[in-house]
């Protein structure tokens, strides 16, 4: 049990909240019983059953930090497709953009202006001399991790425990009592991640230290503050001996700013400095258009140019057909150049702190032991009264019926957050009103399950 929590009463009020949201939703719920039919588990994506719903909104259209359901329901997006549009759904800029290009050409396998423009702005903002393209952050990761392996020839990399970095197969291992396990729910892993990964906990520097050791990790994958398990700030001074400690054992650091964008219009790596050999970025970029990027130091260019040659750099795994076309680097460019700017963070990050404030509020008000952390423009409440220090300590504070219920609780009340935990992003639309109406559905939320 969680603080003043009953759990039965929990259990009642979750009924309640599920009969209002199926009554109040009838053309969604025809919508994904006719889809049941045709979509695995009635959805176009296995996790999108996740949602608290007996079955997810469909989405008549979205605009700016909102959207319709088909039912006619308005809701503020906090969620914003778990960061793939940060930028608020449609934003004109990139909309025009992609229009425009649309007309010129979809896809070629050959350059653009636009690409040399999109490469020169990541190198701007992150300080990484070359970059290359692709469709997902996902796809960005395996190629960046597939570089290293080439460059320095060895066969491991090393992950943070319950890190996100998409569906990369390697990532999907965590720590049970210590050993190398494949997490729970990996689907058909096609080696265990035990072989091919090493894992750590956050901030744990002696073993990290253990680990890269041995001499056989190729590179370092993570995110710079964790994000996909409630968020995990690095203590003070986790960055540098790290860096110290890749250089020391030959290991590739590369860094995963897909999330941690929300930091600054440079990421968490401009933000506090940070020097990566390798960086990627994915989701956001593109405004909703699929595109990511993945960059790198001119010594990591060098070693990997001259470890390839011109007649197999098609068939190594790197790439792909539609990485890098024409319609993905038109929306990038747009929305790097008019819509995730300096500017625009200015106004996103002070609404993260007051959405953190308002929160912060309600958990000390009703006495509750959860907390309420902040990263940019990001923010989130977790179920523990202390902060976590790695990813085991902040799953643990996990508590999926308390979650499901209070996700419902704001679906009903026109609030959308992410639905695998209790994240709030801003958009450049988001505005004060919007957040305030969070706040006082969440003190509303809080009030009923403490009585």
């Amino acid at each position: 049990m969680h603080g003043k929590i009953d759990r039965d009463r929990l259990v009642a009020l979750m009924q309640r909240e599920q009969k209002r949201f199926v009554d109040e939703r009838p053309k969604s719920k025809a919508l994904f019983d006719r889809a049941s039919s045709s979509l695995l588990g009635g959805v176009p994506m296995n996790w999108m059953a996740k949602w608290a719903g007996a079955f997810p909104p469909f989405v008549r259209e979205a605009q700016g930090a909102h959207f319709y359901d088909v039912d006619g329901h308005r809701y503020i997006d906090f969620c914003l497709g778990d960061t793939g549009a940060m930028t608020g759904h449609s934003p004109s800029a990139t909309v025009k953009a992609v229009e425009e290009q649309s007309r010129r050409g979809l896809t070629l396998m050959l350059p653009s202006e636009d690409a040399v423009f999109v490469g020169e702005e990541l190198q701007a903002r992150f300080g990484l001399r070359c970059w290359q393209f692709a469709l997902s952050a996902t796809d960005a990761n395996r190629f960046a991790i597939r570089m290293a392996r080439q460059i320095t020839g060895r066969n491991k990399i090393l992950v943070f425990n319950w890190c996100y970095h998409g569906t990369v197969d390697e990532t999907f291992i965590t720590l049970k009592d210590g050993v190398a396990k494949a997490r729970r729910g990996n689907i058909g892993p096609p080696v265990d991640p035990a072989i091919t990964t090493k894992v750590v906990e956050f901030n744990d520097f002696t073993s990290l230290q253990q680990a890269l050791a041995e001499g056989d990790v190729a590179c370092i994958l993570a995110e710079p503050a964790l994000t996909n398990v409630g968020i995990v700030h690095p203590e003070p001074g986790f960055h540098d001996a790290m860096r110290e400690l890749t250089r020391k054992f030959g290991t590739l650091l590369i860094l995963d700013e897909t999330h941690t964008l929300c930091a600054g219009s440079g990421g968490y790596t401009r933000t506090e400095n940070l020097q990566p050999d390798m960086l990627v970025i994915g989701k956001a970029i593109g405004g909703g258009i699929p595109g990511a990027a993945y960059g790198f130091t001119s010594q990591i260019a060098e070693r990997f140019s001259k470890s390839m040659n011109l007649e197999d750099c098609d068939t190594g795994g790197i790439g792909g057909t539609l990485a890098g076309n024409a319609v993905s680097l038109a929306a990038m460019r747009a929305t790097l150049s008019k819509v995730l700017t300096p500017d625009a963070f200015s106004r996103m990050i002070p609404l993260a702190e007051r959405w953190t404030t308002g929160v912060q509020q309600v958990i000390t008000e009703f006495s509750m032991p959860w907390h309420v952390t902040r990263l940019g423009c990001r923010a989130e409440y977790q179920f523990s009264a202390t902060v976590p220090r790695n990813g085991s300590e902040a799953h643990d504070a996990m508590d999926f019926d308390l979650e499901r219920f209070m996700h419902l609780y704001c679906m009903n009340r026109g609030i959308l957050i992410t639905p695998f935990h209790n994240m709030a992003l801003m958009s450049p639309f988001t505005d004060k009103d919007d957040v305030d109406h969070h706040t006082k559905v969440f003190r509303e939320c809080v009030r009923e399950l403490a009585a």
